[in-house]
């Protein structure tokens, strides 16, 4: 992976230069670890003309999930001492002789921009944007390998949870009880705080688990996600519990799961982000729930759960390949409870099989 890291490196590097800043500081953890092979906790990442540092405020840990600090890099641990390690990176790109420096002005607070500039104050700091991010919205084959575990360990800690019996139990157990299930199957955790809904509570985005216990009739809606070597993926299903659906259980989901199977058959490179959106978001506007539909249908994933790209209706961009994303329409009816179906995606040419789904659970309306 050392030459992997080295060419992200590089690319950043030239695309910088061409805008007149030698230097670059990257503090995002995100973008650190993308581009060093770690992120330790308050760690940045100076590229100088003569060497790239890995400034850390404190030993990294040999930890795996953690991942490897890229051997190409040098890496400084600071004592305690020193400070802030961005501003030790300014004071080392003066000392290079670097007279402009891009720094990530979306992560960096006011005061630490304020810091940097005290400390070199000949240093002409620039803004790097999102060019780090933009970077990282295409994927290489081994970082959807990643991808492609976190989904089978989601897939394996979701299809066991549906094997023990569920009445009687709370949402909060669940999802401790999935969160368990993931480490136990190999995830470094969950990728996101887990999400369990019953009954009234169904088909809620980003439900926050309570103390409701499921009921016999309830839908039951699960969005879990594992996070391995630093990559997230998501899943969300929706169950029946204990008796056969009710018709008004399976004309809503059969809605969703249209809507969802429209968005993710849009999904190719060249498609525009708010086209995807487009497809799901008619069916069910077109059933007349258009007023209570999130304000996206998917997103990209990678080292973070919530990248770009965003699939929704304003979105201006078109995808490409071998980005992922996850699909994930989903409609709540206030005080009965609702569906919501979520899937992990990789965008694939036609001639390479359309996009890739990741997360394989049943998409089937179960009665458990």
């Amino acid at each position: 992976m050392s030459e992997v890291y080295g060419v992200r490196r590089g690319r950043l590097r030239d695309r910088c230069a061409a805008t007149g800043s030698a230097g670059v500081l990257v503090s995002r953890p995100a973008n650190v670890r993308y581009l060093a092979g770690v992120a330790p906790l308050g760690a940045v990442l100076l590229l100088a003309p003569r060497e790239d540092v890995l400034l850390c405020p404190g030993t990294p840990t040999s930890d795996p999930a953690d991942g490897r600090p890229d051997e190409q890099l040098r890496l400084t641990v600071l004592p305690t001492s020193a400070g802030d390690p961005a501003v030790a990176a300014a004071e080392q790109a003066r000392t290079a002789g670097v007279e402009s420096l891009a720094v990530e002005e979306h992560h960096l607070t006011v005061a630490r921009h304020r810091a940097l500039a005290s400390v070199a104050p000949r240093l002409r700091l620039a803004d790097l944007g999102l060019a780090v991010e933009q970077q990282r919205l295409v994927k290489d084959e081994e970082e959807i390998a990643c991808l492609r575990i976190a989904a089978e360990i989601a897939d394996q800690a979701l299809g066991e949870l549906l094997e023990s019996i569920l009445v009687g139990r709370t949402e909060r157990h669940l999802a401790l009880e999935l969160e368990r299930r993931l480490v136990d199957h190999g995830a470094d955790g969950p990728a996101f705080p887990t999400s369990v809904a019953t009954g009234p509570n169904s088909g809620r985005g980003g439900h926050r688990p309570s103390d409701r216990r499921v009921e016999e009739g309830d839908f039951l809606s699960v969005c879990v996600g594992a996070n391995y070597r630093g990559y997230r993926c998501e899943i969300g299903r929706t169950f029946v519990i204990g008796t056969t659906p009710a018709d008004w259980q399976i004309d809503l989901y059969d809605l969703v799961f249209a809507a969802q199977r429209a968005a993710r058959e849009s999904l190719a490179p060249g498609a525009g982000f708010r086209d995807v959106d487009h497809a799901a978001r008619q069916i069910l506007d077109a059933a007349g729930h258009g007023e209570g539909l999130a304000p996206r249908t998917g997103h990209g994933v990678g080292l973070e759960i919530d990248e770009d790209p965003q699939l929704a209706p304003a979105a201006m961009g078109k995808l490409d390949a071998c980005v992922p994303v996850t699909v994930e329409p989903g409609v709540h009816l206030p005080g009965r409870g609702g569906v919501r179906i979520d899937d992990t995606l990789v965008v694939r040419q036609e001639a390479d099989g359309g996009p890739e789904l990741l997360t394989i659970t049943t998409k089937e309306l179960l009665a458990l």
